[in-house]
């Protein structure tokens, strides 16, 4: 009987101690997801375009065979990735931070570029086939832009992980930030492109004037929506590219633009009162870090256009 009963002491203690374990890898998973806002919020911002065009009734089923492709991007390919590279080649993850950074901030600058300058941005798409055919490249080419995305989001994601913490715990932790992102954007998206769906039913058959007035807000809103969301996910990018090059680039030895916008961030947080210094010195910060950012992508614009576009078009043949 005493033995029984230590054993059943011993599984306690175990399921504690996996419980703790689960707790840690959430709240690691979540901490790290957090830093990863921008590409979050890019991801969510870029997405809805691709069911454009569509009927109604295939909006979901796009959005849905677009997670799932975001899934396989972030578990089948990128997790293994992400694991090895910490295991065998640490070194690697900032400056391959800093790749995915500058990528944000190319992303950012141009969309800018191409708002100021509209006649610089021509799109020659030609599309043959019918609407499955149609439908099938759209998703395809979603699931190109999410891995670029996806691949960022994971590195950032696993930079911001314990570094002490076992193979085990950054693939769980890795894992379910994942999944925790993913769907929270596509179950963001999914509500944002059937929102005017939604509106339009509300307006035609609400029984109460105050919910047709709502249905007929939600969809003259909604094109507002998606032009604020837009500009929310490009300030982000800019803000979190510039932000990841200057403390990538503190990680490697280089600590002067670090202590440089710190510096002025601080001096800005001097010139507000004491209870908002916190929040003052972290938007000038993010500001500093934006301004730097767009500067940054706006040198990469020409490189983009005039070398590295057409070499990896020849190579590609």
């Amino acid at each position: 009987m005493s033995g029984l009963l230590a054993l059943l002491d011993d599984v306690a203690a175990i399921a504690k101690l996996a419980a703790a374990s689960v707790d840690d890898i959430a709240s690691q998973a979540a901490k790290a997801s957090a830093k990863a806002a921008g590409a979050v919020i890019d991801d969510a911002a870029v997405t809805p375009k691709y069911v454009q065009g569509f009927e109604p009734k295939r909006e979901l089923p796009i959005v849905w065979r677009i997670a799932r492709g975001s899934i396989f991007n972030k578990l089948v390919i990128l997790l293994p990735a992400a694991l090895l590279l910490s295991a065998f080649a640490p070194w690697l993850i900032y400056p391959l931070l800093m790749l995915g950074g500058a990528y944000l901030c190319f992303e950012g600058a141009e969309k800018i570029w191409h708002l100021i300058h509209p006649s610089s941005h021509h799109v020659d798409i030609h599309i043959e086939g019918d609407k499955a055919h149609l439908e099938e490249q759209k998703i395809q080419g979603a699931i190109k832009t999410d891995f670029i995305l996806s691949a960022e989001i994971m590195t950032i994601i696993l930079s911001n992980l314990d570094a002490d913490a076992n193979i085990w715990f950054q693939g769980a932790a890795l894992a379910l930030a994942g999944v925790m992102i993913t769907a929270a954007v596509y179950g963001s998206v999914a509500i944002i492109v059937k929102a005017d769906d939604v509106g339009l039913h509300m307006a035609d058959r609400g029984r109460l004037g105050l919910t047709r007035a709502l249905g007929r807000w939600i969809v003259v809103g909604m094109p507002w929506f998606l032009k604020f969301l837009m500009i929310v996910g490009t300030a982000a990018m800019l803000w979190v590219g510039g932000q990841i090059i200057i403390h990538s680039l503190a990680v490697m030895g280089w600590h002067g633009p670090e202590h440089w916008v710190h510096d002025l961030a601080v001096a800005a947080a001097d010139r507000v009162p004491e209870n908002w210094h916190a929040v003052a010195e972290w938007v000038a910060g993010a500001g500093l870090a934006g301004v730097l950012g767009l500067l940054l992508g706006f040198v990469l614009i020409p490189l983009v256009q005039f070398v590295i576009a057409p070499v990896w078009k020849a190579v590609r043949g």
